[in-house]
């Protein structure tokens, strides 16, 4: 069968999807009739084997990313920018979006990457499952499908040069999501989630609940059909020199409770691809 498919993963299978997909392990699951933003939507008896893993939401169902930026304490810190009175909100353009195994594109206009500072971030990201506008903090969860990951890749270079930050982290195949949502009746705080992202190997980012961020509870007033609340602390910028992606890495971020590993290769534009 061809196509785009919604799956709920076979209990009895593979969970860690995303490093399945990257292992080429084979990965059952179950069909889903209808979209997984539709409440209506069924889970069928029929299991499927997946053939490629694709982002959860394709940039058609995605609609609006929308990001908050400088959400940990700590990573205002290591920035040093000074932590925000109200939330930074930034949009990421659709373009920007790629899947799990995706190559994360390093552009020409971002290179050489020790100039530029190409950084990782891992990040929660929030599924909006329902229309919604005006919406109170207390009431917020009641809108949120689930949750997955994210690395929200940015040029570093470029983001300090203005005050506006969507250019910086929003080239073309930079940000990848994944890989499954999770849902929002399986984490009933979001908050206490644990986060890492490594490079080649090396655990560089690392968030537990003992982190405070910014904001105790970003606001959803007029949310997007995604957001991405910012990432914790890393060790990329303050290293000596910095630790920056480059052509041929292997760029991993994980959240816990099931959202598992999200795995991307880097690929700078104009040099040969063939070992990714």
């Amino acid at each position: 069968m061809a196509g785009r498919f919604c799956f709920r993963l076979a209990r009895t299978h593979i969970p860690a999807v995303g490093l399945a997909a990257w292992n080429k392990q084979t990965i059952k699951a179950y069909e889903i009739l209808g979209s997984a933003l539709d409440p209506a939507a069924q889970v069928t008896n029929t299991v499927l084997t997946v053939k490629e893993l694709l982002t959860p939401l394709s940039r058609e169902e995605l609609k609006v990313v929308r990001c908050l930026g400088l959400n940990y304490s700590d990573h205002a810190a290591e920035t040093k920018m000074a932590k925000p009175a109200a939330p930074i909100l930034f949009y990421k353009p659709l373009s920007s979006m790629i899947g799990p195994n995706a190559p994360i594109s390093v552009p020409m206009v971002a290179q050489p990457v020790e100039v530029h500072l190409s950084d990782y971030e891992v990040e929660l990201t929030i599924v909006i499952g329902k229309t919604a506008k005006n919406v109170s903090e207390a009431e917020a969860l009641d809108y949120v499908l689930g949750y997955t990951a994210a690395n929200d890749v940015s040029f570093r270079k470029h983001q300090m040069m203005t005050s506006q930050w969507g250019f910086s982290k929003g080239f073309d195949n930079t940000t990848p999501i994944g890989p499954c949502i999770v849902s929002n009746n399986a984490i009933p705080d979001p908050q206490l989630l644990p986060l890492t992202c490594t490079l080649n190997g090396k655990t560089l980012r690392t968030v537990t609940p003992n982190h405070s961020p910014s904001f105790p509870k970003p606001p959803l007033s007029n949310p997007a059909r995604s957001s991405s609340p910012g990432p914790p602390p890393a060790l990329g910028l303050r290293g000596s020199p910095a630790i920056v992606l480059k052509h041929g890495d292997d760029c991993r971020v994980w959240i816990g409770h099931g959202i598992g590993t999200l795995v991307n290769p880097v690929a700078e534009e104009g040099k040969r691809t063939a070992k990714l």
